[in-house]
């Protein structure tokens, strides 16, 4: 496509991406001080795969949660908030502790989706340890079943304070 057929199209076009809405009001973590680009480890404690999908969707191209400095990495030692989604399960307990005493500290915990939150429809169950704020401190919860992106996306933008 030579430049000048390309700047016909924008032209043409206009604008493509809808601008950022505004961040959350309330922008306070707990007593943790964060701002800025945040690395966020994502820890599955015994879940559907409902959750899942959507953080997929929220650090995909629509959604595009690194352009407000939420992305995701691969060690908790480079983690400075938790994506923790599921039930904990008795499996997943020592993981899930872990994997906290790991992130280094200012942390934040946001517990994704309702089975994070207070177990959902697996409240109950025999392989059911409890919720994530059963056994660790939560700063954030985002509920739903599983949740919205955008929801998500808000949780983490109260992080960045972006």
């Amino acid at each position: 496509m030579s430049v000048l057929r390309l700047a016909r199209t924008i032209l043409r076009i206009g604008r493509m991406a809808a601008p950022a809405t505004d961040a959350p009001s309330e922008t306070a973590v707990g007593d943790q001080v964060l701002t800025g680009s945040v690395q966020v480890r994502h820890v599955d404690a015994g879940s559907c795969n409902g959750c899942e999908i959507e953080i997929g969707a929220v650090f995909g191209p629509v959604y595009d949660a690194e352009r407000y400095g939420a992305r995701l990495v691969a060690s908790p030692r480079h983690a400075d908030a938790l994506l923790v989604t599921g039930v904990v399960t008795h499996n997943m307990l020592q993981p899930l502790l872990r994997t906290v005493d790991a992130t280094p500290k200012p942390r934040v915990v946001i517990a994704v989706g309702d089975c994070a939150r207070d177990c959902g429809v697996f409240k109950g169950g025999y392989g059911v340890a409890g919720a994530v704020s059963d056994v660790t401190d939560v700063d954030i919860e985002v509920p739903g079943c599983p949740p919205a992106p955008d929801d998500i996306v808000a949780a983490l933008r109260r992080v960045t304070r972006r």
